[in-house]
């Protein structure tokens, strides 16, 4: 294993997500399998956790804590987070504070997040009727947190909005970074802005929950050619190890034979070759079979209803990839008449876009997509239902 420095401390490359932890048949936590994981990782140099509120409905924080508990305290660290994403008609940090601290069997959180801040939460974040930045800054100040962070899916204009507000809180900021979203969500552009804020990163879904883990026979092949005893989820780890501000990798691995196979990747780093690395860039370009909406906006300035039109269909690109909710719930905070749902289908923006796209029938299209996945805000409350039926256990 080797490891990044981060004020001084020295943080493996590889982080262990307890967010896709192994079950039993009944949905619970297998924590004989995880206890068996943990040991080996500890065992391969593996020192960094990562946990959160409503991660296996609030039973990650429980698990994850007493697998912990068999090792001396400062040979780990713990990352667990504020669920402020979570839709909620008020917010106390408090008593979900206490009782994380108190599932995990810990007197303080080595690194604490504010969980996915994004275009809808912000604003829960900053509001000072819950005071929620302010409470975890008490908490550091008393030694029950030692670094402050968030994590964040927020587009790119949003990241950098809540930076400007808060961004002096922050010590580091955990995103999603792969390279599939290198370009999709504009990964690229959020490591830019993160590197000129001089906040270090954080990387969530490496592989894209899997999906990177397995490629066509082609492109396989053609990685095969380069690299023949490389893996495929290797490719993708590997892509990470030079990009600046990089510090640690998690990933949520649900057995031993993903944590060897990764904890072996990260022996020692081995970035890829500028060759390697344009061959993999060209091979996401190839999974999009996206949209080629060049955001010029020409349709925007048409738009009776003014509707955000590159933005729908960023996203729309998006979960023709992936259908995931995390795509979606950054357009479930939009106002009705901003939906692409509220697209009358007049075709003024068709008429004047460059690219010649069908933009009403994207609209329907991406409308239909919507309605077919589950709601962020049924989900939401859902995992805080969960959670605090685990929190009253725990």
């Amino acid at each position: 294993m080797y490891y990044k420095e981060f004020q001084g401390m020295k943080l493996s490359a590889l982080g262990f997500g307890a967010m896709r932890l192994p079950q039993q048949q009944d949905g619970t936590i297998d924590e004989a399998q995880f206890a068996q994981m943990t040991a080996y990782a500890i065992e391969h140099g593996v020192n960094y956790f990562d946990t959160a509120y409503p991660y296996h409905s609030g039973q990650s924080e429980i698990a994850l804590g007493k697998a912990l508990s068999a090792y001396d305290r400062d040979s780990w660290y713990l990352a667990s987070k504020f669920p402020g994403h979570q839709i909620s008609a008020s917010h106390d940090p408090a008593p979900v504070f206490e009782n994380q601290l108190r599932k995990c069997g810990v007197d303080y959180f080595d690194f604490y997040l504010l969980h996915n801040v994004y275009e809808a939460s912000i604003s829960t974040y900053l509001d000072p009727r819950w005071g929620i930045i302010d409470y975890l800054k008490e908490q550091k100040q008393r030694g029950r947190i030692r670094h402050l962070g968030f994590s964040s899916h927020a587009g790119l204009e949003a990241l950098r909005q809540f930076l400007d507000v808060a961004g002096d809180d922050m010590e580091f900021c955990q995103i999603q970074l792969n390279y599939l979203d290198w370009t999709l969500q504009d990964a690229k552009e959020k490591v830019r802005l993160l590197n000129e804020r001089n906040i270090p990163i954080w990387v969530m879904e490496p592989v894209r929950g899997g999906k990177l883990c397995s490629l066509s026979d082609a492109d396989t092949a053609r990685l095969k050619e380069l690299q023949p005893d490389e893996s495929i989820p290797g490719w993708g780890f590997r892509f990470l190890q030079d990009i600046p501000g990089v510090t640690v990798v998690l990933s949520g691995m649900s057995n031993l034979t993903q944590m060897k196979e990764n904890i072996a990747t990260f022996e020692s780093p081995k970035p890829l070759s500028s060759a390697e690395k344009e061959l993999l860039l060209t091979i996401a370009e190839g999974m999009k079979d996206s949209v080629p909406c060049t955001a010029c906006r020409y349709c925007v300035e048409e738009c009776p209803q003014g509707l955000d039109i590159p933005n729908l269909i960023a996203v729309y690109n998006e979960l023709r990839i992936a259908p995931t909710f995390n795509a979606s719930m950054r357009l479930e905070q939009l106002p009705v008449d901003k939906q692409p749902s509220a697209c009358l289908s007049c075709g003024k923006c068709a008429k004047m876009c460059p690219q010649s796209i069908r933009i009403p029938e994207v609209m329907k299209d991406l409308a239909a997509r919507l309605e077919s996945l589950p709601k962020w805000a049924d989900i939401s409350r859902e995992r805080e239902e969960a959670s605090r039926k685990w929190n009253d256990i725990g």
